[in-house]
């Protein structure tokens, strides 16, 4: 398969800057064997059925996003200082943060960088070919995580960043409501849709829900540059489904119902711990699976998610789920139809192709 295959067009305009108001207001595209329904997601209680299970990720955004200038070096370069914006992507240790930086090209072993004037500091400890740098921070444990909640922001999908900014309001919006586990340095953004009344109009409908754990990693914002899908490799991330968690969504299918992930974060970490014959096994570790058309699904019968963008991972998966052509035909439908793409965008319900 050539990525080319998974391209289409999507105007600009379409992307989505600021999340729908309130959250279950967004638009859901219903994809059936039989067609398209257009719906909002505060219809989802009535696409469901009783005995479905909703499984959520309950990931929390850490505020990896940091501001800050390297200091000058004495020698042997540039003296003057560089405003540098980094992104924390992966704990190494008590002290030390795997992370990408703009501009990288800019730093170098040995460098400090100084974060929020002063309030946080680090040394850049390595560096890889990839670009991304190891940062060991003045500070450690509780110590650490407590100045990075109050020096950083959200790391905001890189083209949001850009185009506007950060606003207060996204320390918020860029949550779902029920994050728990700190980790993700990206948001479940299917999850970002639910409110407190919708999962009462769930419970109302007899569709119960199970959180279990995967860390979003920054994977998630880079493009695929292979030319062939088999060339591109996926960034692993860290989950967990606890014995108990994987009961619950045993026994709901062994009853009857629909095991529905919520984002393409559950519909993986569900995936990675699922046996031949589809039963959800405890799972605690990475997982680097990457689902393209021609996979076998063992553990989901339907998915929420949200749209997205041309050739990338996730577009891949969801034509593997539902089948590519349908899902071109529903993305020019969306388009078509002014649906908003991207993180803060709209919905689809999807059901697998037979």
């Amino acid at each position: 398969m050539r990525v080319a295959d998974f391209d289409f067009d999507l105007p600009e305009a379409q992307i989505a800057l600021e999340p729908a108001r309130p959250r279950d207001s967004a638009r859901l595209l219903h994809v059936r064997e039989d067609g398209l329904r257009d719906r909002i997601v505060r219809d989802l209680p009535a696409l469901l059925r009783e005995g479905d299970l909703l499984v959520l990720n309950d990931t929390k955004v850490i505020p990896a996003r940091l501001s800050g200038t390297r200091s000058p070096r004495a020698q042997g370069g540039n003296a003057d200082e560089v405003a540098i914006d980094a992104t924390l992507i992966k704990r190494l240790g008590p002290s030390r943060w795997r992370a990408l930086a703009r501009p990288g090209k800019r730093l170098r072993p040995g460098d400090r960088v100084r974060f929020s004037d002063g309030a946080l500091e680090a040394m850049v400890e390595s560096k890889d070919d990839d670009g991304a740098l190891v940062f060991a921070f003045d500070r450690a444990g509780a110590d650490l995580e407590r100045a990075i909640e109050a020096t950083g922001v959200p790391p905001l999908p890189p083209y949001i960043a850009r185009k506007r900014g950060h606003f207060p309001s996204d320390a918020r919006d860029y949550q779902t409501v029920y994050a728990a586990e700190k980790g993700s340095v990206a948001a479940p953004t299917a999850g970002l849709h639910f409110t407190d009344d919708l999962f009462a109009a769930l419970r109302a409908r007899g569709v119960e829900h199970v959180a279990v754990t995967l860390h979003v990693g920054a994977g998630t914002f880079l493009p695929v540059t292979a030319d062939d899908v088999r060339d591109h490799r996926m960034h692993a991330e860290w989950g967990e489904v606890t014995e108990s968690q994987a009961g619950s969504i045993n026994a709901a299918r062994a009853r009857g119902g629909r095991i529905v992930a919520v984002g393409t974060t559950s519909l993986r970490l569900l995936e990675s711990a699922a046996d031949e014959q589809g039963v959800v096994k405890p799972f605690l570790g990475e997982t680097s699976i990457f689902i393209t058309p021609g996979y076998q699904f063992r553990a989901v019968d339907a998915l929420l998610t949200n749209f997205h963008l041309p050739r990338s991972t996730l577009f891949m998966l969801v034509c593997a789920f539902s089948g590519t052509a349908r899902m071109k035909s529903a993305y020019r439908h969306a388009v078509a139809s002014g649906y908003r793409f991207y993180s803060y965008g709209d919905a689809c319900l999807l059901e697998p192709a037979r």
